[in-house]
């Protein structure tokens, strides 16, 4: 049977051909599932053609539900490259270059007569184009706080008609959480073991939840000041824990002090172009007559193609990094947001701290935003949907949740991929054991899942200790002090996992390989591993209720950890129990 030429695909300088490093660019390829045997990467140096030929057999990364995805690395000689691939199917053997097929009847494709090689080029690797996110991130796990619901730490900051702590939340009341309930409890998020903050909004605000800014230059007084920031970074600093700022920069408050001078003064305020307003005078209802975050009145959108805007937000993004110390930013509504004001940001942060972390809220394929130019990560809720399809709801089995996430792993550079925010649960989310009705082991296979991924972890405050809630605003319940309500087996459990990550280099930042062959409907299973290190991890994930054998290890193979009653050694085989995950060691 003929290759099926439709489905074959490449794209040089994208997620198919980048630079992973300054002496190595890896190379993809779809083809249609399991349509060839093997494909060879032929790569070389234009310039020094034949001379500089080398052929490298491609690594078939896994399977969707419609295709194979393929991957190799090449080492430039020179630092440029030109490369073809070779496509072998057991009655057709074919070149693929950027001028399409041609039969392979030689070790190389021919030249044409005027000297001119038809192959895929990457020209040059220049240093500046990498994709480099910052090397702490690799190893990093995050607990992200809700301030207003994390810790009272200063009663006397508290906002009028503050309620009792663990009474419902609702979408404007308050209880005083503030950086100083956050200072007083670090003890309590080292002891987990995590090694990096993210707070939602601490700018001056009218809400609740800060993401509608009255001042970016102004810690919120029910929180504390600038001077209790500057306390809480140096405090988690001295732990070995950084601290990343949410940063709405897409819209502000209604109360911003531009957006007032324009509801006072119309067209002729100075402030005018600083927001997208459609017509004069302003309306509220049915719809705002300015564009807002969603139709939010109270969250008029920022023109951030305007320069006094840009400079404005661009001195708030450097003044708390340089006054607060402050690691990075995770951006909010980051995909509504101009690429170049995106692009300026980065240059203007990292100027100052090269390895700040800049992460930014989009739901969707963000390739766009993680060229190396914008973002170094995204919020990867494709990675938490699937988790929750799979585990929460059983809507997909486990052999479609490794072809979802094999087809993820192709959209974005490797080093992308090793860095991505991989969250169960957050403000703007049900947490996952509501998602779970209330299944405590079906949690654990999801913290079993999160922990043990490619990616950076994030855990939500209170997640860890067995706290529920469904849609905004009950998942922002305030935190459970009281140890007796506490499920402290599963914060032991989830403190196990992380310690586990970070007792092993693989597990953080090694590659992915899902074992498809092994997954069942239940049954998930996936290897972590290091190029250069003989050692292989297996992960294996029974969401079922029977227990499953797993034939994939050797004898000899170390249980690291497990989540439900410890798997046994029978017969030659791993029995993997019902509702349980465990982690192995073995050789690779």
């Amino acid at each position: 049977m003929a290759i099926s030429r439709a489905a074959v695909h490449h794209r040089p300088k994208s997620n198919y051909a980048y630079a992973y490093d300054e002496s190595t660019v890896h190379i993809r390829l779809r083809t249609e599932r399991g349509d060839l045997e093997d494909v060879t990467l032929l790569y070389g140096d234009k310039y020094d053609w034949p001379d500089s030929a080398k052929r490298v057999s491609m690594e078939r990364l896994g399977h969707d539900e419609t295709f194979d995805y393929w991957q190799a690395t090449a080492t430039p000689p020179y630092r440029r490259l030109c490369y073809a691939f070779e496509l072998e199917a057991p009655d057709e053997s074919l070149w693929f270059t950027e001028w399409g097929f041609e039969p392979v009847t030689g070790s190389v494709p021919e030249r044409e007569e005027n000297g001119t090689l038809h192959f895929f080029e990457y020209p040059f690797l220049n240093s500046a184009d990498i994709n480099d996110p910052p090397e702490w991130a690799n190893d990093a796990v995050f607990y992200q706080i809700f301030p207003e619901r994390f810790a009272n730490g200063n009663p006397d900051l508290d906002p009028e008609g503050v309620e009792e702590w663990g009474e419902q939340p609702k979408r404007d009341n308050f209880f005083g959480g503030d950086l100083q309930g956050i200072i007083d409890n670090l003890e309590y998020i080292d002891d987990l073991g995590v090694t990096a903050l993210y707070l939602t909004p601490v700018f001056e605000s009218t809400s609740n939840h800060k993401y509608n800014t009255t001042d970016y230059r102004t810690i919120d007084p029910h929180f504390g000041d600038q001077e209790t920031l500057k306390t809480l970074v140096d405090a988690a600093h001295e732990r070995d824990i950084r601290v990343m700022l949410d940063a709405v920069f897409n819209h502000c408050g209604r109360q911003f002090e531009p957006f007032q001078d324009v509801l006072e003064h119309g067209e002729d305020s100075e402030y005018a172009d600083w927001f997208h307003i459609r017509e004069f005078p302003i309306e509220f209802e049915p719809k705002p007559s300015y564009d807002a975050f969603a139709f939010e009145p109270y969250m008029p959108k920022l023109n951030t193609e305007n320069p006094e805007v840009k400079s404005y937000l661009l001195e708030v993004a450097t003044h708390w990094i340089e006054v607060a110390d402050i690691d990075g930013w995770r951006l909010d509504v980051a995909n509504e947001v101009d690429h170049q004001f995106w692009r300026e940001m980065r240059q203007a942060v990292t100027a100052i701290k090269p390895e700040a972390y800049i992460l930014g809220e989009i739901w969707h394929d963000s390739s766009a935003w993680l060229r190396g130019d914008q973002f170094d990560s995204v919020m990867n809720y494709p990675f938490s949907y699937t988790a929750y399809d799979f585990l929460a709801t059983d809507e997909i089995d486990a052999s479609t949740f490794a072809e979802k996430n094999t087809r993820f792993q192709v959209r974005y550079p490797e080093q992308v991929n090793e860095v991505l925010f991989n969250l169960l649960s957050s403000h703007d989310t049900p947490r996952m054991l509501h998602r779970c009705d209330g299944d405590e082991q079906r949690l654990r296979l999801a913290f079993f899942l999160q922990l043990t991924s490619p990616g950076t972890p994030c855990i939500y405050y209170g997640d860890e200790i067995g706290m529920t809630g469904g849609q905004d605003p009950d998942c922002r319940r305030t935190m459970i002090w009281d140890e007796t309500k506490q499920n402290r087996d599963l914060r032991a459990f989830v403190s196990q996992l992380v310690q586990l990550r970070h007792d092993h280099r693989a597990l953080r930042r090694g590659r992915v390989r899902f074992v498809q062959e092994a997954c069942t409907e239940a049954l998930l299973v996936y290897q972590r591993f290091l190029d250069d290190d003989a050692d292989t991890y297996t992960v294996a994930l029974n969401r079922g209720s029977d227990p499953v054998h797993l034939s994939v290890l050797e004898e000899g193979a170390e249980l690291l950890c497990a989540a439900g009653t410890e798997s046994e050694f029978e017969e030659g085989e791993w029995t993997v129990p019902a509702t349980s995950a465990a982690v192995w060691r073995h050789g690779g």
